[in-house]
C-alpha cells in the first residue's frame, strides 16, 4: 500500500489476545510477544474505537494436549470441526496467563470479547468458533456500530489475528493488519503461510507508520 492510511470513524482497532500466556514468560509465548504492547498502546489514542480479545478457555480444553492422553503439545488431531493443534494449557479462565499483559492500557478499549470458552471447541477467530459457523457475536455489533473497516493487531499473527482477518473479510469488512504491532508463533512456516493467505484474501498488511 502507498501513502498514507487515514484512520477514519468507521474504522475499529482489534487487538487480539494481548494476555500474559501469549507473552514471554507465559505458557504459550510468542516470542517478543510483549513488544506489540507498547506499539498498540500509541495506537489506541489515536482510533475512536478500540476493541480487545481474551482467550478465555475451561479448564481440560480440548485445544490442551493435556486433555489428551498420550498427545504432546504441537501434534495436530483431527477434531470434529477439522484439524486441531493441541497447545499447552494456556489462558485457563481466571488465571494469571489469562490475565491482559500488565503493561497494556485497557482504558480504551469499548468492548472486551472473550472467546475460546466452549470447553470442545477452539476458537482463534474473533469472529467465529472454529467451526467456521458459530458466531461470537462480533460481526454483529460492528455492523450495527456502522463499523467499515478493522484493523488487526495482536497475537499471534499467523493464529488468531490471521483467522480473524479471514472472516472479517469473509463477512466483508475491510482489513488491515497492522505488522509492527503483531508477533507470530511461526509453526512450521506459519507466518509465511499466513502473509500469502492476507494477500489472496485481500487483506492489506502494512506498518503502523503509514497511518494518519
Amino acid at each position: 500500500m502507498n501513502g498514507a492510511l487515514r484512520i477514519c470513524a468507521t474504522d475499529a482497532l482489534l487487538a487480539v489476545d494481548l494476555q500474559n500466556d501469549f507473552c514471554p514468560g507465559g505458557a504459550l509465548a510468542v516470542p517478543t510477544g510483549d513488544q506489540v504492547v507498547a506499539v498498540v498502546n500509541a495506537l489506541a489514542p489515536r482510533f475512536g474505537h478500540v476493541l480487545l480479545t481474551q482467550d478465555w478457555h475451561p479448564p481440560r480444553h480440548t485445544s490442551f494436549a493435556s486433555a489428551h492422553p498420550g498427545r504432546a503439545p504441537y501434534e495436530v488431531i483431527q477434531a470434529p470441526y477439522g484439524e486441531q493443534v493441541l497447545w499447552p494449557d494456556h489462558c485457563v479462565q481466571a488465571s494469571w496467563g489469562a490475565q491482559f499483559h500488565p503493561d497494556l492500557d485497557i482504558a480504551p478499549a469499548e468492548l472486551v470479547l472473550r472467546k475460546g470458552y466452549h470447553r470442545e471447541i477452539d476458537s482463534y477467530s474473533a469472529f467465529f468458533e472454529n467451526d467456521h459457523a458459530t458466531p461470537t457475536g462480533l460481526a454483529g455489533y460492528l455492523r450495527e456500530r456502522g463499523f467499515k473497516r478493522v484493523m488487526l493487531a495482536g497475537l499471534a499473527f499467523d493464529f488468531c489475528v490471521l483467522w480473524s482477518a479471514r472472516d472479517a473479510r469473509r463477512l466483508g469488512f475491510e482489513v488491515v493488519v497492522l505488522d509492527d504491532a503483531c508477533r507470530s508463533l511461526d509453526v512450521d512456516g506459519s507466518e509465511a503461510a499466513a502473509r500469502a493467505d492476507l494477500q489472496a484474501i485481500g487483506a492489506a498488511c502494512v506498518f503502523s507508520d503509514v497511518l494518519a
